[in-house]
């Protein structure tokens, strides 16, 4: 059973309020597409558990509206499809692993065979019959995923799923994710851990003081806002390589440090009267393939050779910065951000 070709998750203005005066969500436009891995980034307290209790039902929005799985917020229909990991997760803690998942299984009517296979995906199937209260904090997140995992859903909704793995557990999470996405599931998922985020996540969004600040392709996203990227090559000589390098349209120098030199996309055509024309090429693969060409031709040795953007964790400081002013709606999230492959 899916949800068809529209989004899996889609809000209208969701917002939440505590008195007095606290404004937990704000306006929120969010668009989860069917059988992607969606991160849902922002700093501690920007609203992302909160949003993610209003989609499952645990809390009700003060204002807008949204639908899950083509079905109102909160709707037993959709919520049966959906699993979810809110906050910690709670078990009995003098009752083994599996026979947590066992009671959860039986609840749920898909029997003792779905908690083992269920502990299988999340790798914990070596301490099922181990007590709850010995797991360590990344057994106990694994656990909570696998329970999110009981019924096959068609939509997982995990916050912070990661919290307390070691880089295998992490690993294994990544995979079973994409995984999860390559069965034509969607995943939504929280988490703090940027670098995780950039390896398993098709499309982001980022959450800063209740309100979405950017949404969209991740790929986009830091090529949008990461700026054009840097170039790095070490040389030798270096003068040679500084005069060869000076000549070619669209580069220019930004750093020489020994034999290593940064470059950075400069202006790709003469300049023109309006400045507003004038655009930096992106310092991509083929302007590194153009500057070690140049070089190599002009008899210089290239020993090193590299080129990078902003990383994700770069876009998100600067989107989630403190600041007089209110955050910024860098494109509505409604609008096409797809980047073709």
């Amino acid at each position: 059973m899916t949800s068809g070709s529209g989004p899996v998750i889609e809000t209208d203005g969701l917002s939440r309020s505590y008195p007095p005066d606290i404004r937990a969500v704000d306006d929120l436009r969010l668009t989860v597409r069917p059988g992607e891995v969606y991160g849902f980034l922002g700093r501690n307290g920007a609203g992302k558990t909160t949003t993610m209790r209003m989609l499952v039902g645990l809390v009700r929005p003060t204002a807008g509206t949204g639908r899950v799985l083509g079905r109102p917020l909160g709707d037993p229909a959709a919520l049966a499809r959906v699993g979810s990991l809110i906050e910690a997760p709670a078990f009995q803690p003098h009752l083994s692993g599996l026979d947590n998942l066992r009671l959860l299984a039986r609840y749920l009517g898909v029997g003792d065979p779905a908690a083992r296979a269920a502990l299988d995906q999340v790798d914990l199937a070596g301490r099922a019959a181990h007590r709850y209260r010995t797991y360590s904090l990344g057994m106990k997140q694994r656990l909570g995923v696998a329970a999110a995992l009981l019924d096959d859903p068609e939509l997982l909704i995990l916050d912070e799923p990661t919290n307390g793995l070691d880089p295998a557990g992490m690993a294994a999470m990544r995979d079973l994710f994409r995984s999860l996405a390559g069965r034509g599931r969607t995943v939504l998922l929280s988490s703090h851990l940027l670098g995780e985020v950039a390896q398993v996540c098709d499309r982001i969004g980022i959450i800063h003081a209740g309100r979405l600040v950017v949404e969209g392709d991740l790929a986009e996203v830091q090529a949008r806002l990461g700026g054009p990227g840097t170039v790095s090559v070490r040389v030798r000589p270096v003068e040679a390589a500084l005069a060869r390098l000076r000549e070619l349209p669209g580069v220019r120098v930004l750093r020489v440090d020994g034999e290593l030199v940064e470059l950075g996309g400069g202006t790709a055509a003469p300049l023109a009267a309006d400045a507003a024309d004038q655009s930096d090429r992106v310092a991509g693969p083929e302007l590194a393939a153009e500057i070690n060409e140049a070089l190599v031709l002009a008899g210089v040795r290239v020993s090193e050779l590299s080129w990078a953007r902003h990383t994700l964790e770069e876009v998100f400081l600067d989107l989630t910065t403190e600041s007089p002013d209110p955050p910024r709606q860098l494109w509505a999230p409604g609008e096409p951000q797809e980047v073709r492959r």
